[in-house]
């Protein structure tokens, strides 16, 4: 039986309210804590070079706060490695982003990456934190995220949320082939972007152990209508429908 998939809460965008107006309020130290108390089994981070969310300093003071898992994502800049050795996540997640952009829009080339990307992983692997490259639903990148050591990938959903409401089934085909090769060479599975409320059952469903979802940006805007505990819990809900259809086909 496939084993439940865990929500990761990427809080980067409480962090961008606080900024807005300075102080502390929302208390991001806070939110992650009542976001575990709610239901979720992980928290993201995702700091960027200009902190215009998640600062450093939170990334360091999240650290004594966190029960769950701690995923901290990023460009692994000089920076960016030294905190996360600082911090000692359980979970590295490895994008491509170049410093300007506003969200990530695309997976590594692990092809043309791969002495870079296996450099840093390994640095990673001697501290015992567990690595996750960001990629696109594209086999021939997984497959070469092997050769960089990783034990994980976080599929890019982007393409996928964007077609899923016009044609689902068209949507998940090409996540449906990448997460066989990623189970066929040892990879474990998490899966990131765009995912909300509409479309993660049917994702989960259609995907292959799938371990792990970061979901930050639609979740946080759910929680201004329905309210943060409960918006975690319908997407726990999802999670154990997309998991219940899954293990009964």
């Amino acid at each position: 039986m496939n084993s439940y998939c865990k929500l990761s809460v990427n809080i980067n965008k409480i962090a961008t309210l606080r900024n807005a107006r300075g102080g502390n309020m929302p208390d991001v130290l806070q939110i992650a804590k009542d976001c575990e108390r709610f239901g979720a089994q992980g928290i993201t981070v995702h700091p960027r070079p200009d902190e215009r969310h998640i600062r450093y300093q939170d990334v360091i003071d999240l650290k004594g706060i966190i029960k769950t898992e701690y995923n901290i994502e990023g460009y692994p800049s000089e920076k960016f490695i030294e905190l996360v050795l600082k911090v000692e996540p359980q979970q590295v997640t490895l994008v491509p982003d170049p410093p300007d952009v506003l969200t990530s829009n695309a997976g590594w080339d692990t092809v043309k990456h791969t002495s870079f990307l296996k450099e840093v992983v390994g640095v990673f692997n001697k501290k015992g934190i567990r690595t996750s490259i960001f990629v696109e639903a594209d086999p021939y990148m997984i497959e070469n995220a092997v050769k960089c050591g990783t034990q994980r990938v976080e599929l890019y959903t982007e393409s996928y949320a964007q077609m899923h409401s016009s044609n689902p089934n068209a949507a998940i085909q090409d996540f449906i082939i990448a997460a066989r090769r990623a189970n066929e060479v040892g990879l474990a599975l998490n899966a990131g972007h765009d995912l909300n409320l509409k479309n993660l059952a049917y994702f989960y469903q259609h995907i292959p152990n799938l371990k792990e979802v970061s979901i930050g940006h639609a979740l946080i805007c759910d929680a201004l209508y329905y309210g943060l505990q409960n918006t975690i819990q319908m997407y726990l809900q999802q999670l154990k429908k997309g998991h219940k259809i899954y293990n009964d086909n």
